[in-house]
């Protein structure tokens, strides 16, 4: 699948989300409700097993007995859970906004990917300044020229108008665009000194916060391959491609108002995401 097949079927890097009507539950109470009593029971059931893998993972890290000497020092793997931070933090240098210099390990390969979904997922990708900005930081230099005319020719006026953008891809007066990728977890698939394939669980929110927004800010859950290679001494994108999923059950959560999402999304920053 070509880069540009994937922004024609799902709206750029990220994808689109999808509204989903929670319907009420047949019988219940007089307002048409159903009965949430066995809501409180799951929850409680949650909650005494998480105690329980706390209290296992506390008892395994104290048996462990502090010595750093019995781990591999040429295994750089992580040595916690999956679910679980390691490693060593990324890096402290940023070019175009993006973090860069990683290290030349499994673990600095998973960081770039993470931070690279980041940065392509970004509302900066909707102009073109900035777009070409985050290409040459983060794409292998071979690549750069390919990537830029194929995006060039993705974002399109149409393409900007379908996303509630004007046509030049800015943003129309009294709206905030959203366009924002937030990484759950990665995922090493292939790799060599030089080379890594990382798969990159992600969330992601894209549309436009204003009180008459047709297309207002929905939620889409995706997987993003990257393959990298190690080049002018950081890991740089070589292909990447984009799959729908996995997605969790929606919660029940009330809808924000189009003033929250704006606001929300104007004071909280970004991360700079390590393994």
């Amino acid at each position: 699948m070509s880069l540009g097949d994937e922004y024609e079927n799902t709206g750029g890097y990220g994808g689109t989300g999808q509204t989903r009507t929670r319907m009420p539950d047949s019988g219940g109470g007089p307002h048409g409700g159903g009965r949430r009593g066995g809501r409180t029971s799951s929850r409680s059931l949650v909650m005494v097993v998480g105690v329980v893998v706390l209290l296992i993972a506390a008892i395994a890290f104290a048996n462990r007995g502090g010595d750093a000497s019995s781990t591999d020092e040429t295994d750089d793997s992580p040595q916690t859970a999956a679910t679980a931070p390691s490693g060593e933090k990324p890096v402290r240098s940023k070019n175009a906004g993006i973090p860069f210099g990683f290290a030349h390990d499994r673990q600095g390969a998973e960081s770039a990917a993470a931070n690279y979904a980041v940065a392509l997922g970004s509302a900066e990708m909707f102009n073109k300044g900035k777009r070409d900005a985050i290409l040459n930081s983060v794409m292998a230099p071979a690549q750069v020229a390919d990537f830029t005319a194929t995006l060039d020719k993705a974002y399109t006026p149409e393409f900007n108008k379908n996303v509630g953008l004007n046509e030049d891809g800015t943003t129309p007066e009294g709206y905030t665009f959203v366009s924002r990728t937030s990484p759950i977890g990665t995922k090493v698939i292939e790799s060599s000194g030089n080379s890594a394939k990382v798969e990159v669980w992600c969330s992601g929110l894209l549309g436009l916060a204003g009180d008459s927004s047709t297309n207002p800010v929905t939620s889409s859950w995706f997987t993003i391959t990257i393959q990298l290679e190690w080049s002018t001494d950081d890991w740089k994108i070589v292909t990447h491609s984009q799959k729908d999923g996995p997605a969790p059950v929606p919660g029940d959560e009330r809808a924000s108002s189009a003033e929250e999402m704006a606001k929300a999304v104007q004071e909280h920053g970004g991360f700079t995401y390590a393994r």
